[in-house]
């Protein structure tokens, strides 16, 4: 039976109550305190490493593969973090990765030299997947059909909330000391305490992630290549947007406001974005959306405005147009699949964004080394008129799926990383089993199935 022969799948038959709402919700507070700690770590220790590079003289060139290893190793995570979970256990294997995340950030402020950076940020990549994805399976286990969609927009507002917290801690400080640094080893050791303190249910294995290229193609060309092209814009801006901002004369502190405007921005516009998608093809939405974005890049760099205020709105306007692309993407794709395939096709999206963000900063570096740095906007122009000529071709040549039979539009990260073991949460994942969220109360079955208690 084809996609569009089933009938659309129904959401929130029965009411919750609030009773019902809190209990579910107690057990995840620990998990999700631990996650708001772990991203403000990421969330300084991402924008530091710019600043304090740029102000160390790094080419730029370099700079854009420091952001290229931290991508590479967040991608092979995805891979092979599940087998390190698997030998080891959930617990300790989060205590290993998040370990390692806190001793690789109190290097790093001890060894300034490049190359080790590039090491270094690339052990972090591997080890921030393998953190996220042990932090959200058991996000899975303890959510029920009832609740995951209460959790999932939980999970994404503290990721964000995160991210962007951790950046506006650098006005505070001096980037060329290495307080800032020891302030992440901080930041991730208290990320272990509520999590390894918490009483969870036993979560199921991590489910090995798997990348059927072909298939993605076929199934829709526009998300293909629109994620593609998104993940290498974003992956550009994201490590260099800091490096842009320092040479272009911003202050650390408005640098940070920055890259902060972009992801909130982005945030904001994803939802009145998505609605319009709704009951338009979605493909118009991503052509508009893309050129407005290259239109805010390309003024960047032809006009190079000396302005903080001028750079700041057309960085929003940037932001706003960038940061919405990828779930509408996400959404075209998923109105074409299978409703069961949702986690496949929407994971399969996800690392081929991964893989964009290793081409952006790649490229990146050596365009802004060539052009000033204003040329990083003329990468993510580029990115975003090819999506807009390549949505407004496709939807000439394939008719959009009728709005009555198209999952509602749902929205993702705009400013952190997630992984694949996120996507079991969403609402839009074929539904729990009835045996899920069942919890251990015997502290010896705990123990042996190597839970935190």
């Amino acid at each position: 039976m084809g996609r569009h022969d089933m009938p659309p799948r129904l959401a929130g038959c029965r009411t919750i109550s609030d009773g019902t709402m809190r209990n579910n919700l107690l057990p995840v507070a620990a998990l999700l305190l631990g996650t708001l700690f772990l991203f403000l770590g990421n969330g300084l220790l991402g924008l530091l490493l710019p600043v304090r590079g740029t102000a160390e003289g790094y080419p730029t060139t370099i700079l854009g593969l420091i952001g290229t290893s931290w991508a590479s190793g967040f991608v092979l995570g995805c891979f092979f973090a599940p087998n390190v979970v698997k030998r080891i256990g959930h617990v300790r294997a989060f205590s290993v990765f998040t370990a390692l995340i806190a001793i690789v950030s109190l290097l790093t402020g001890m060894m300034i030299d490049p190359t080790w950076w590039l090491v270094l940020r690339a052990l972090t990549g591997f080890s921030t997947a393998g953190t996220s994805m042990i932090i959200e399976s058991w996000l899975n286990e303890r959510a029920t059909n009832e609740s995951r969609g209460v959790i999932f927009s939980l999970y994404i507002a503290i990721t964000l909330f995160g991210v962007v917290g951790g950046q506006m801690m650098i006005p505070f400080g001096e980037t060329t000391t290495t307080f800032f640094f020891m302030i992440c080893g901080i930041l991730y050791c208290v990320a272990m305490l509520p999590t390894l303190l918490s009483k969870a249910a036993s979560p199921t294995p991590l489910k090995q992630v798997r990348l059927d290229l072909r298939g993605l193609y076929r199934n829709s060309p526009v998300s293909f290549l629109g994620i593609l092209l998104i993940g290498i814009a974003n992956g550009a801006f994201g490590t260099l947007g800091a490096v842009f901002g320092r040479q272009a004369g911003l202050s650390d502190s408005t640098v940070a406001a920055m890259m902060s405007v972009a992801i909130f921005s982005g945030a904001v516009m994803q939802l009145p974005a998505g609605r319009i998608s709704d009951r338009i093809d979605r493909r118009y939405v991503l052509a508009v959306l893309a050129g407005v974005g290259a239109l805010a890049g390309l003024l960047l760099f032809l006009v190079e405005p000396g302005q903080v205020w001028i750079v700041l709105t057309l960085i929003a306007v940037y932001g706003a147009a960038a940061n919405a692309l990828y779930p509408i993407a996400v959404s075209h794709a998923n109105d074409f699949a299978m409703p069961e395939d949702f986690v496949k096709v929407s994971g399969g999206l996800l690392l081929l964004y991964g893989i964009g963000t290793i081409i952006g900063p790649t490229i990146g570096g050596p365009v802004m080394t060539a052009t000033g740095p204003y040329g990083l906007f003329m990468i993510t122009a580029c990115a975003h008129m090819l999506i807009t000529a390549y949505a407004i071709v496709r939807s000439r040549r394939r008719a959009p799926v009728p709005v009555a039979e198209r999952e509602t539009f749902s929205p993702v990260n705009a400013g952190a990383p997630t992984t694949p073991e996120s996507l079991q949460l969403s609402p839009r994942a074929a539904p729990f089993e009835e045996t899920r969220g069942d919890t251990v109360d015997d502290p010896e079955a705990e123990e042996r199935t190597d839970e935190p208690v």
